[in-house]
């Protein structure tokens, strides 16, 4: 059964197994109505959107469809969401430990109708100003739909839409508009719509990213972006993005060694990051990426060794 696994196809099933694929591809991006880079209602610090075409040819490439898509470390989700979007899964799994951002999804993905509509309708019916948005802020929630509307005007109105505590509001903002400058109501609800039609191959669980991994670690026919806050070397830029943003890296690098399908690790480029993926035979990959200062950084993107026994 083990060998049946990695049982190379004839060239013939390959070439099939990839046409299916990029008819599926065309035919999401037809129906999808919005960009597959920029398919989540989060404006989100480090958020991968920039990543999604890179992922996506990988997944058109393979010769099997994955079994499920896992993002671990969801946070705005662009990938996973496109990958769902676009049918390149038969399931999506994100998961996300932050109570806040999870709000966000337990309403979009797994909530009631009336729940999505609720939350749409609140979006599209807040009037804009320092009062109200410090009024939205300073509000304690009382139900998943409260936290998870908190967790969007937070999200929309704070500095590079960081939803840490110490975050302060936009000020000037795109254009002068400031507290209106990335308030876009319409789009928003768009997106949730087209989010909400796609949830039955979507998946989402609040829960930590440790014990999602571990659970699919011996599946094969699985796919895992891990996208972990950027707290090891470099700036620690991830320190002052997020409310969980210390992990155990040396922990999540040895656990990656256990997983037997495939993966992607994204990471700040950083001499710490290298040593520890070179020190668990790991490739790694510098890729340009614009940030959002709209300046061009270099991240990691660290994928299994091609030859798995010589890790």
């Amino acid at each position: 059964m083990f060998d049946t696994c990695f049982e190379q196809p004839s060239l013939s099933r390959r070439a099939a197994g990839r046409a299916d694929r990029a008819a599926l591809y065309a035919a999401g991006t037809a129906t999808a109505r919005i960009p597959s880079r920029h398919p989540s209602p989060f404006r989100y610090p480090g958020g991968k959107s920039w990543l999604f075409p890179h992922v996506r040819q990988q997944l058109l490439n393979r010769e099997a469809t994955p079994s499920v898509f896992i993002e671990p470390f969801a946070g705005g989700a662009s990938v996973g969401l496109g990958v769902a979007l676009h049918g390149l899964a038969e399931r999506v799994l994100l998961s996300e430990l932050d109570r806040d951002v999870s709000a966000v999804w337990e309403v979009v993905i797994t909530g009631s109708d009336a729940a999505a509509a609720e939350l749409c309708q609140r979006i599209l019916a807040f009037s804009v100003s320092q009062e109200t948005v410090e009024s939205v802020l300073g509000s304690e929630p009382i139900s998943v739909l409260d936290r998870a509307f908190r967790t969007i005007v937070r999200n929309r109105m704070a500095r590079g839409g960081i939803l840490h505590p110490s975050a302060g509001l936009l000020k000037a903002g795109e254009n002068g508009k400031g507290l209106l400058s990335r308030w876009y109501p319409v789009t928003l609800v768009k997106r949730i719509k087209v989010l909400r039609d796609t949830r039955d191959r979507i998946n989402f669980e609040r829960g930590d990213a440790f014990d999602v991994v571990r659970r699919y670690a011996n599946d094969p026919t699985t796919f895992i972006f891990v996208d972990p806050p950027y707290t090891l070397g470099g700036k620690r830029t991830g320190s002052k993005l997020y409310t969980h943003a210390e992990i155990d890296h040396e922990q999540l690098f040895s656990l990656m060694t256990r997983v037997k399908g495939t993966f992607i690790i994204t990471y700040n480029d950083a001499p710490e990051v290298r040593e520890l993926a070179d020190r668990h035979g790991f490739q790694v990959e510098g890729v340009l990426m614009k940030n959002a200062h709209h300046a061009m950084i270099h991240e990691l993107v660290i994928s299994p060794a091609r030859n798995r026994d010589d890790r």
